[in-house]
């Protein structure tokens, strides 16, 4: 997780390319936080038992919610060190990098809004 957070608001992120009631008044381009992440061996026999059952697979599902949250908040971060107050046309995207490696991004353009 990263090691601090930003001070954009989670209000002036958005996946729509303007932020009603606001004027974007600089574009400064494009941010991203990456995650790789793998399953642990603990991590995937409780997940091969919670299959056995069917049904949501918490302990993946868990897994997937902190990976997106790391990325988000890294995408926050180097939008604030670039001197954004905002970040439009948000999203996520993950990759299998090899079985048991995923990749997370998340990424978006940063942008000053009055």
């Amino acid at each position: 997780m990263p090691s601090s957070y930003s001070s954009i608001p989670h209000a002036n992120i958005t996946s729509s390319l303007e932020i009603p009631g606001h004027t974007i008044t600089a574009t400064l381009g494009i941010v991203r936080g990456i995650v790789v992440r793998s399953r642990s061996v603990v991590g995937n026999f409780f997940g091969n038992i919670q299959s056995m059952f069917g049904g949501n697979i918490t302990i993946y599902t868990e897994m997937c919610e902190e990976a997106r949250q790391d990325a988000y908040e890294e995408m926050r971060l180097h939008a604030q060190r670039m001197g954004a107050n905002a970040i439009i046309a948000f999203r996520y995207d993950a990759t299998e990098l090899m079985e048991g490696l995923t990749e997370v991004l998340a990424y978006g353009t940063a942008v000053r809004i009055e």
